[in-house]
Order: structure tokens, then sequence, then C-alpha cells
């Protein structure tokens, strides 16, 4: 057993650490413990030493999905596995490996410059590589599972590293098995993508075709750049309103509760999913109960884009919370629809 020196210096272990710098809303809240882990070493001499059974425990990479509404008074983990390592190259595709530390939007950069395309449509989505996985994160027709291969990960119940495929992560619409029946168990170490040698642009979303010919756009780079253009314009920047990006998914609704509103709305826009499920814009809900641009207090609706909530300084992660719940009760009361968060309330 280490002693408590040790293991301080092991995983620079802290008490008492302030949370804020560590999430994108900028809550000021403060973890018990809290330990940056940059190796498979480090991470299973610090879960020895503390019982994560016994000892409640949080992972967080760039804090950029989650939303603290009190002091967290457990063990969080910031996993800082870096990294990027070409596994395969067949000419037609390529397999990387990247660590989970490694932030998104600088792989995203580094693995167009490198040729190896695919994730152009993912630019400037802020976070970690490690948690793109347990979100599926996506963006302007594409998400992460279409470039995924697999990931490696610490497994809480067996104590030791796996490695899970695609069909084991059970990936859905921003969600994976990870944010379901295994929520809790794996800490994620690194993730491999199956990228492709050939580009293959995708600009089927909304207006993107026509933005991306307006800007004379040819290439992967060009449309990565179109699209972090798209996002600066339309999305608050974190280091100046503090924000979690989209904080409502996109609702599946039955087609009878979708032709029941498009009585009164002949224009609402849609997308069908399934025979029996349309996906509506949850933008386009909040704006029509009046909640776009609306502020109370600290905590406001970004003016362009309703589906990201912001913190306008000083916030606390209640205020928030409860901000997002009376656009939630209006929107249920109003279309019969209730809206379901992207974003993890701690």
């Amino acid at each position: 057993m280490l002693n408590e020196t040790e293991v301080l210096q092991m995983a620079d272990l802290q008490h008492d650490l302030s949370l804020k710098v560590y999430n994108t809303f900028g809550i000021d809240v403060n973890a018990a413990l809290f330990a940056r882990i940059k190796n498979t070493e480090q991470l299973t001499r610090l879960l020895e030493e503390y019982d994560t059974g016994k000892v409640p425990f949080l992972v967080i990479g760039e804090g950029s999905n989650i939303l603290f509404t009190s002091d967290f008074n457990g063990l969080v983990l910031n996993p800082c596995f870096r990294g990027i390592k070409l596994v395969k190259d067949d000419g037609r595709q390529v397999l990387v490996r990247v660590g989970a530390g490694e932030k998104w939007d600088n792989w995203v950069d580094h693995a167009t410059a490198q040729g190896w395309f695919g994730l152009e449509n993912l630019s400037l989505i802020p976070g970690s590589v490690g948690s793109a996985p347990i979100q599926n994160i996506g963006a302007y027709g594409v998400e992460m599972k279409d470039f995924f291969a697999w990931l490696e990960a610490w497994d809480l119940q067996q104590k030791r590293s796996v490695r899970l495929q695609t069909e084991e992560c059970r990936f859905g619409y921003r969600s994976s098995i990870f944010k379901t029946d295994a929520r809790g168990r794996y800490i994620i170490t690194h993730v491999t993508f199956r990228l492709n040698r050939t580009p293959d642009l995708k600009l089927g979303y909304g207006s993107l075709k026509e933005s991306f010919s307006l800007a004379r756009g040819s290439t992967p780079m060009d449309l990565r750049k179109v699209i972090i253009s798209i996002r600066n314009q339309k999305l608050p920047d974190p280091d100046g309103y503090g924000n979690a990006g989209s904080f409502f998914k996109n609702p599946l609704v039955d087609r009878t509760i979708f032709k029941c509103i498009r009585v009164e709305y002949q224009d609402i826009p849609n997308y069908p999913d399934t025979e029996n499920r349309v996906k509506i814009p949850a933008a386009w809900l909040i704006e029509k109960t009046g909640w776009k641009g609306k502020r109370l207090g600290n905590v406001g609706t970004w003016p362009t884009q309703p589906l990201v909530i912001v913190n306008y300084g000083g916030a606390t992660g209640q205020e928030i919370f409860d901000f997002s719940e009376q656009i939630r009760n209006d929107i249920d009361r109003k279309f019969g629809v209730y809206l379901e968060r992207e974003v993890n309330v701690v």
C-alpha cells in the first residue's frame, strides 16, 4: 500500500481543488480529491489506493459537457494520456491511435493536415478525444462512430485494460454504452480511428454545401475552415461566455405527435429517423416557445443559437439547471415534447 506522499507524487493528487478551469461553464465548485493521470500505471496504482467502490469518483476531460451544481465530495480523475500514433497505412485507409487526453480539435487539425480524412465536419467541437466516444459527438451530418475503429479502457469491474470494438460501444444518437448500461465502469485511455486517404466531403447537412461553394472550397482543409467559420459565427467562445455547446438533444418524436404539431406549424423543420419517428430541431422548439435570446439574471440562451445556454458571469450550476428546466417544461406544455439534456449534470 502506498502512503499519501507517494500517491501525491505519483498522480499529481490534490485536495479541495477548484474545478472552475476544468469545466467550460466556469462553475466554481471544489473536488475533494483531484488527480491528473498520465499513464495506466498511475491509474492502476491510484485506484488501488482509493477504492472507487467506496469513494465516489468522476472522470472529466476538458469539462465541455458537464454542469456542476455542487461540490464533488470524491475523486475526480483527469486522464492526460497523450500521443498520436499511426498504426497502419494501406494507402487507402489509416488506423491512428490517439491518447484520451488530446484535445479533440487539435487531433482533427492534425489528421486533416496529414491527409487522414473524415473528421473535418467535426471541427471545433470542444472536449477531449477520450470523451468523444462517450457522447458519440456529431455535427453537420457526421458522427464520431463513422470513423471509430476501437478504444482502450480500464475496466473497473474486471480491474484490467480492455479493448472495445464498435458493436460493443453501442453507439446511438449522442449516446453510447458509456452513458447507459456501462456508465461509470470504464476509464477510456486511447481511441483508434479509421480514416480515409481519399477525400469524401460530406456537404449534405443544411446550407453547408452553399457555404462551401461561396468560400470556393475544394479540399477537406477548406471544409474544416468553413465549418470553423460557421461555428464561430453561431456559437459563443467558452473563454468569453461559459457554455457547454448544445445543451439539449434534438428530440426524436412519434409521427403522431409530429403530425399534431405540423397542423399549426406547417413549416416545422424535420428529419425522418425511422418509420415511426421524426427528429425535430430542439433549437426550433426553444425559439417557438419564446426562449431564443432570453436572459434571466446571469443565465441565458445564445441569441444566434438558442440550443446553447450561456453563463454570462457569476451564475451557479443550480441557476443554469433551473433555467434549463423552465425551457423543458414550457416546451412540454406547448408541444408535448420533453427535451433530453446532452450535458451531464453532477
